[in-house]
């Protein structure tokens, strides 16, 4: 069965003016800056469908051109799909229909027995989806603010801290979990890969974390995916952003 992966395709969208700010309406979650993230919280699930070959399709929902960004490819259809509650991005696998873009990942690892399998590696999952969310969100935030120019000093001072963090919970091992990839690999992979984008020359990215990117993206799924068209490394946010918000 061939699953559906629904969320807001910014590809094509006209711009507005610098900083202008559009209004998508009912868009997807995370509070704040919700709307704008869909298209960014959908990549970690698009590498676990190639690494797991799970056939899916794409449901892009396409804004409209600035200044209004007109949501209504999306809100005319998203009380007729049957989810609970209704946003992006969304899975549908037959009569399983999720949202929240953590639950879309843990249903995809079930399957596939990549939710950790030792309680203590458990445990590690569940850390670390939430300190990742915490992290990827602290980054939204900062790069869809209008003050982002006058934040960014603070963020990029707070950074090297964060990633020592996860460089020693990382540690000698292959994934963050032991030998065995889980999904919050992916979630890492994306997050570690942003803040490689934002600061390239950052140290604390060398050693193990630039390791286990490099093995990442050395997977013989995600490295044909990443090859192929259908992968786009950019942009990561809306138009709306102050980062990253242009096709590459």
């Amino acid at each position: 069965m061939v699953v559906t992966l629904g969320y807001w395709d910014i590809r094509g969208v006209s711009r507005g003016g610098p900083g202008g700010r559009g209004a998508v309406g009912g868009g997807g979650e995370c509070g704040g800056v919700t709307e704008w993230l869909c298209p960014q919280l959908a990549h970690a699930i698009r590498l676990l469908l190639e690494y797991t070959e799970t056939p899916y399709q794409e449901r892009r929902y396409k804004a409209g051109p600035a200044p209004d960004f007109d949501p209504s490819d999306w809100t005319n259809e998203k009380e007729k799909l049957g989810l609970d509650f209704p946003n992006l991005p969304y899975l549908i696998d037959g009569d399983v229909k999720l949202t929240q873009s953590n639950a879309i990942l843990r249903y995809i690892a079930r399957k596939h027995n990549m939710c950790g399998e030792t309680e203590v590696e458990k445990q590690r999952v569940d850390v670390l989806e939430n300190h990742l969310m915490d992290l990827r969100m602290a980054f939204a935030r900062l790069c869809y603010s209008p003050d982002f120019e006058k934040l960014k000093p603070a963020y990029l001072e707070q950074l090297p801290g964060k990633l020592r963090q996860l460089s020693r919970f990382l540690g000698s091992r292959s994934w963050f979990v032991g030998d065995k990839l889980t999904f919050v690999d992916f979630l890492a992979y994306d997050v570690l890969d942003q803040q490689r984008m934002f600061v390239p020359d950052c140290p604390e990215l060398q050693g193990n974390l630039s390791q286990f990117l490099q093995r990442f993206e050395a997977l013989e799924k995600i490295s044909a995916y990443m090859r192929s068209g259908r992968f786009m490394k950019a942009p990561i946010f809306w138009y709306t952003a102050l980062w990253n918000n242009k096709k590459e």
